[in-house]
């Protein structure tokens, strides 16, 4: 018999998370049946875009954070033995899955070749972030050779490979920040053409210094008052993209709720439109052969930021919610070949 350890939520986030709102708990689990195999984790994700619906147990809940896993059982050919997988099964050690597909999520599925890559680029650039800002951004901004993107929390992992896809489409990139480390980053490294600290600067007057054409697309991670002085700036008929699937801290001031927002975008007849990465199952793993595609020619970067240990899961997650890490957040629970 199997034992899993398990990270259980048992009561609900008041304002950020707290180690004290989880419990670690064993469970014992039962042999698997024909379509199952059982897998034992290797990588987890341990932010909030990547969290799937919450699953209620015995007044407990667990949240479908998505993992890297290898497949230790199986009675199911479609994934044997020894193959690793990309699986949403939360924060446990072990775990029985149904191979049976699911139209509303793309996992599970089989982890791809990735080119020498660390298995963990799949819960990041190639997983459910890389996807949000590939589907999101280019199918509602459709972003044009020439054009003036904004995007807001830009230094986000989401954020950031916005930027980097609007640099390939050779489009001008604004990035909005909130350090100057995190902008002189997107400079450096990414290549992004300006940035504006949110915190320490005026963004109405810096957009009217650098926008001077106006701004055509805005990749909307934040909302707010923010966003309502980028509607400011941007041209008619301009396109916002916003994302279902959370990727950074949003303020409490939605901009579809804002009265002066929603006159702006009537004015201008600016296409504000939201998208779930979910909805793109069916296109799931074209997008994620697209990005790695870009990686391997050097044209889309990342960070990571890497726990170990399944014990330390809460305590990393607790601290990646405060913004004590850059990248995506993952917990490594043991070693892989082709990780550093």
């Amino acid at each position: 018999m199997v034992k899993a350890k398990v990270w259980k939520q048992i009561r609900p986030f008041d304002g950020l998370p707290e180690r004290s709102d989880f419990e670690l708990i064993e469970e014992n689990l039962r042999s698997i049946e024909e379509g199952e195999f059982l897998v034992k984790a290797m990588f987890l994700s341990v932010d909030p875009c990547t969290a799937g619906p919450i699953v209620e147990e015995n007044n407990n809940t667990t949240i479908r954070q998505t993992q890297i896993a290898r497949i230790i059982q199986s009675k199911n050919e479609n994934f044997p033995e020894g193959k690793l997988v990309v699986v949403r099964s939360g924060w446990r050690t072990y775990s029985i899955i149904d191979g049976a597909a699911d139209p509303a999520i793309p996992e599970p599925y089989l982890l791809p070749d990735m080119g020498g890559s660390c298995p963990s680029v799949a819960l990041g650039v190639l997983g459910v972030p890389g996807n949000i800002a590939y589907f999101t951004f280019l199918e509602l901004c459709n972003p044009k050779k020439g054009e003036t993107v904004v995007v807001s929390g830009a230094a986000s992992l989401v954020g950031s490979i916005v930027c980097q896809i609007a640099k390939i489409k050779e489009c001008t990139v604004i990035g909005l920040v909130e350090t100057d480390d995190e902008g002189k980053w997107l400079i450096s490294d990414l290549k992004v053409d300006h940035f504006i600290n949110c915190k320490n600067e005026d963004v109405d007057k810096e957009l009217t210094r650098i926008a001077k054409q106006g701004v055509d697309c805005y990749f909307d991670n934040v909302g707010g008052k923010l966003s309502t002085v980028v509607y400011e700036h941007m041209n008619a008929e301009g396109r916002i993209a916003k994302s279902k699937n959370k990727s950074y801290k949003s303020t409490s001031n939605d901009n579809d709720e804002n009265e002066q927002a929603q006159k702006i975008i009537t004015k201008k007849n600016l296409k504000l439109q939201e998208m779930d990465v979910y909805s793109r199952t069916i296109q799931w793993m074209a997008g994620m052969f697209q990005l790695q595609t870009w990686m391997a020619h050097g044209k889309i970067k990342f960070k990571e930021s890497i726990g170990q240990g399944f014990e330390n899961t809460v305590n990393f997650f607790v601290d990646t919610s405060k913004g004590d890490s850059s990248g995506k957040s993952i917990v490594q629970l043991f070693q892989h070949s082709d990780c550093c």
